[in-house]
């Protein structure tokens, strides 16, 4: 039996509740770049994930949220979208012919993340992950060129599916209300705690930034 929306936007929150408690605070340098799936997101705003809550802990949420939707979006188009599923089923075989995929199969909290960290111009990368799924991409054909008419129906298609998309969007939205309160609750729970000990600790080192133990000149 095909599980309702409102059931499973709700597993979605119980699988982000039950992975929180093992979030922690990242130590490396955060990323310039916005994350495109999380920044603005109307669905981390229904869930009350304000921009206060780290990063981390939004996109582990929003990307299991959106796993819902491209899941219904998918269901629509092999029912009603013949060509725009032809396109996707032929760009799924041209994917699986690749010999290296590793954005593949990651687990929704690092679903969608860049692969690899910010480049430092003083320790440059003697390669990166990004890099080799490009050389792996271009070893696979592209995919045959379409007509001008196949591309107008093609794109009428996908403006259909874009409609599609924010009509459940809007609908898991409006489901995620009822969950603000729990998701908040685990927010102060977990991840609160977290960010004030960490802020306690810049206060101490900058208070107190040489060590007092450390001998003065001219002891020993």
């Amino acid at each position: 039996m095909e599980r309702s929306l409102e059931t499973q936007v709700s597993q979605a929150v119980d699988a982000w509740l039950r992975w929180l408690p093992r979030w922690e605070p990242s130590t490396h340098r955060g990323r310039v770049a916005p994350c495109r799936r999380c920044f603005g997101s109307p669905i981390l705003s229904a869930a009350g994930l304000g921009a206060d809550v780290p990063h981390g802990v939004q996109h582990g949420l929003s990307t299991r949220i959106k796993t819902i939707v491209d899941h219904a979006v998918a269901e629509y188009t092999a029912l009603n979208l013949p060509m725009l599923q032809a396109e996707l089923d032929q760009q799924a075989a041209r994917n699986r012919a690749r010999s290296y995929r590793p954005a593949e199969g990651l687990e929704p909290e690092y679903e969608g993340m860049p692969l690899d960290p910010e480049p430092n111009p003083e320790a440059p990368f003697l390669f990166t992950l990004a890099g080799l799924a490009e050389e792996a991409d271009a070893t696979v054909p592209d995919l045959p060129p379409l007509t001008p008419e196949a591309k107008a129906a093609l794109r009428q298609e996908v403006g259909l599916a874009d409609d599609y998309a924010n009509m459940i969007g809007r609908e898991v939205c409006a489901i995620l209300l009822h969950h603000r309160l729990r998701v908040q609750a685990a927010i102060g729970q977990y991840v609160e705690p977290q960010i004030e000990a960490m802020l306690e600790e810049l206060t101490r080192s900058l208070d107190a930034p040489f060590d007092s133990r450390e001998p003065e000149r001219g002891e020993g």
